[in-house]
C-alpha cells in the first residue's frame, strides 16, 4: 500500500475544496434565506370526537408573527408524522373560513394578512378514516412575505402534536323529550367554538363543544304566540338534568330575568352565563349549565347528585337572545377561565337538521331520508340537528 505524502496533499487541498463546493449538492441550489417567520403553537392537544356519526379533530392553530414584515398565509396542511399522509390541506377559501383574527374587524378585508407582532388563529375540525386514526401530527404552513418581492410562498413546519383519543365521557340528556334544536356551528364567526377569553393570564375556548337547546313544536316553531315575551317559548321553566353522578362544584341565582326578549339588558362578561350550576363530573371535567331561570334552583355546592335528577329550570338569564339551555363540559370550575373538553350524549332520537337557520322558528326542519338512521349513540348531534331525548331517564 502507497504511502501518502503529506506535504503532497496540503498542496492540493485548496483545489480538491473548491471542487467539492462546486459539485456539492448541498450547493446546487440557493437555500433560501433564513428568516424570522411565524411561530406555530397548539394550546390544546387535538381530540378524536364522533359528530354524527363520523370521527373529527377538534382544535386551533395559533400563528403567531414574529418576522419585521407583514406575512400573507397561503396554505395550512395537517399532517399524520406516523403515516407521512395529509390530513387536511386548508387553503383558498377554505383557509378564509376557518381563518380568526383576534382584535381585527370582521370585515375586515385583508384578514390572511399577518402584522408583525399579530396572531391568527386556525379552527380545525378535519374528518379522519376510522381505520387509520393518527397519534401525531405537524403543521405545515405556506406564506408569502412583502419584503421578498416574490410571490413564491415560503415554508414553515411546527406545531407538533398528540392527538388525544381515548375514551370520551358518555353523558345522559341534559334535558328531557323534545324536539329539541341543538343550536352550534364550528364556522360561526361569533359562535362558542370561535369566542376566545384571556382570563387569569391565559386564552382560552370554553365553549370549544357547546350547545345551545332550544326546543320547537312540531312546525318548528319556537314560541307559542308573541315570541318576544320570554313565556310564551316553548323550552322556558323546562326541568334541567344531571348528565352524570356528581357534585355541585358552583352554582349562581342573582341574576335577574326580564319579561320580553326586546327588553333583555346587555350584561359584563362576569355576568354573561346568567344563573348557572357547575356539575363535578370527576377526572377534572365540568359540566355547566346556564341561563338558567332565577330561584329555580334545587342544588347547592357541595351537593352530591344522581343522574336524571332535576337541578334547575330553564331560563332567560346572562347574554342570550332568547330562552334556551347553555351546555358545555371543561377542565375547571370556572365558565370562562377553562378550556372547553368533547364530551358525548349516550342516546337521542335523530329527528332531522336545519342545514341553515334562515327558516329556524317559522318552518318544520327537513326530516332524516333514512329513519333507520334515528337511534344515536354515543355521538354528538350534527350542527343545528332536532333531536329527542327520553322522556324519563335512562339506565347508565
Amino acid at each position: 500500500m502507497r504511502a501518502i505524502n503529506i506535504d503532497t496533499m496540503q498542496r492540493y487541498l485548496p483545489t480538491l475544496m473548491l471542487v467539492l463546493a462546486c459539485t456539492s449538492p448541498v450547493n446546487a441550489g440557493a437555500a433560501p434565506p433564513l428568516r424570522s417567520s411565524f411561530d406555530l403553537q397548539v394550546p390544546m392537544p387535538p381530540t378524536v370526537v364522533t359528530v354524527a356519526g363520523t370521527p373529527r379533530l377538534f382544535y386551533e392553530l395559533h400563528l403567531s408573527n414574529f418576522a419585521q414584515d407583514a406575512l400573507t398565509l397561503r396554505r395550512v396542511q395537517i399532517i399524520d408524522t406516523e403515516h407521512g399522509n395529509t390530513i387536511a390541506d386548508v387553503d383558498d377559501g377554505e383557509l378564509d373560513r376557518r381563518l380568526g383574527r383576534p382584535g381585527l374587524p370582521v370585515a375586515a378585508t385583508d384578514r390572511r394578512v399577518i402584522a408583525s407582532g399579530m396572531r391568527a388563529v386556525i379552527y380545525l375540525e378535519p374528518v379522519l378514516d376510522a381505520r387509520v386514526l393518527p397519534r401525531t401530527l405537524k403543521h405545515r404552513v405556506e406564506y408569502t412575505a412583502a419584503d421578498t418581492g416574490t410571490r413564491e410562498p415560503e415554508v414553515v413546519e411546527g406545531a407538533r402534536t398528540p392527538v388525544q383519543s381515548g375514551t370520551l365521557p358518555v353523558l345522559g340528556p341534559p334535558l328531557r323529550g323534545g324536539p329539541w334544536a341543538a343550536i352550534h356551528e364550528p364556522s360561526w364567526e361569533r359562535g362558542h367554538r370561535r369566542v376566545l377569553y384571556a382570563v387569569d393570564g391565559r386564552v382560552r375556548i370554553p365553549g370549544r363543544h357547546a350547545i345551545d337547546w332550544v326546543k320547537l313544536d312540531a312546525n318548528g316553531r319556537y314560541a307559542n304566540g308573541d315570541d318576544d315575551k320570554v313565556s310564551n317559548w316553548l323550552g322556558y321553566g323546562e326541568d334541567v338534568l344531571a348528565v352524570a353522578d356528581g357534585v355541585i362544584a358552583a352554582t349562581r341565582d342573582s341574576i335577574t330575568e326580564s319579561a320580553s326578549v326586546a327588553a333583555h339588558p346587555k350584561h359584563t362578561m362576569a355576568d354573561a352565563s346568567g344563573n348557572y350550576i357547575a356539575l363535578d363530573l370527576g377526572n377534572g371535567r365540568h359540566a355547566f349549565y346556564e341561563h338558567l331561570k332565577p330561584g329555580s334552583l334545587r342544588v347547592k355546592p357541595g351537593d352530591r347528585v344522581r343522574r336524571g335528577q332535576v337541578l334547575a329550570a330553564l331560563g332567560f338569564t346572562g347574554d342570550s337572545t332568547g330562552p334556551h339551555l347553555h351546555f358545555h363540559v371543561a377542565d375547571g370550575n370556572s365558565p370562562l377561565a377553562a378550556e372547553g373538553l368533547p364530551y358525548v350524549l349516550q342516546r337521542f332520537d335523530l329527528l332531522g337538521r336545519y342545514d341553515t337557520l334562515d327558516t329556524f322558528g317559522n318552518r318544520r326542519w327537513p326530516s332524516l331520508d333514512n329513519a333507520d338512521d334515528a337511534r344515536r349513540h354515543a355521538e354528538l348531534p350534527a350542527p343545528n340537528a332536532v333531536v329527542e331525548f327520553p322522556a324519563e331517564p335512562i339506565d347508565q
